[in-house]
């Protein structure tokens, strides 16, 4: 069976999926589409996701074109190593991180990191409504990351339990893209306070490393990233 991913470099859905197939086991086909030339809002990309989203799975004829709905088909079809759960009770635990990962993690990360990467903020934007409305979107992403070390802190590997799961698959590629923005403009994020919080929460930063050292996850990091340090 052919597992055909459509993505873009470093985008968090797509990351998601690609950190749940290698918690299975699972190598996909990649078709790496550009986003500085806009190839998923335009054709053929659209005759499989008339959304112009990503990701996309093709798998014999299906097409399955979000990143949860994608990660649950895989679950089903390739039983092996599940990422929801083997009972009913580590289900709903999987279900109820993944699901407040994807709602409340993602909006924090889009609303703080968008304009750290992309809105050509710098230390000299200090005192303005721009610096001002940064600081929010960081105390916002702070408080979400500082939640996901509660969850840790109780002694648990991974965020929804002993084993990796669908949970740390939609929260990993988050809290690596905050890493990214403090590899990539440490000024910045230390003078909003990301510094200090990694220090604050240990087993988040222990975490990321667990899953990091899980075979397969080096392969699925952005090649970007690589290309341009």
């Amino acid at each position: 069976m052919t597992l055909t991913l459509s993505t873009i470099s470093g985008s968090p859905r797509g990351w998601r999926v690609l950190l749940g197939m290698a918690f299975k086991g699972l190598t996909p086909d990649i078709r790496a589409l550009q986003l500085s030339s806009r190839e998923h809002k335009a054709q053929p990309f659209l005759s499989l996701n008339p959304r112009g989203t990503v990701p996309v799975l093709e798998s014999d004829g299906l097409v399955i074109r979000d990143s949860v709905a994608i990660l649950a088909w895989l679950d089903r079809r390739f039983p092996a190593h599940p990422i929801f759960g083997e009972t009913h009770a580590e289900a709903a635990i999987i279900w109820q991180v993944a699901m407040e990962c994807r709602q409340y993690l993602r909006k924090a990360a889009t609303d703080f990191l968008t304009p750290v990467f992309f809105g050509g903020i710098s230390l000299d934007d200090r005192g303005t409504g721009v610096w001002d409305d940064l600081c929010a979107a960081a105390q916002v992403m702070q408080a979400e990351l500082r939640f996901l070390d509660d969850l840790l802190g109780d002694g648990r590997l991974f965020l929804a339990g002993a084993v990796p799961s669908a949970a740390d698959a939609l929260a990993w590629p988050e809290v690596r893209l905050v890493q990214r923005a403090a590899e990539t403009r440490p000024d910045l994020m230390a003078e909003l306070g990301f510094a200090e919080l990694a220090n604050a929460t240990e087993a988040l930063e222990a975490w990321k490393d667990r899953v990091f050292e899980l075979p397969g996850v080096a392969a699925t990091m952005p090649g970007h990233w690589t290309a341009s340090d």
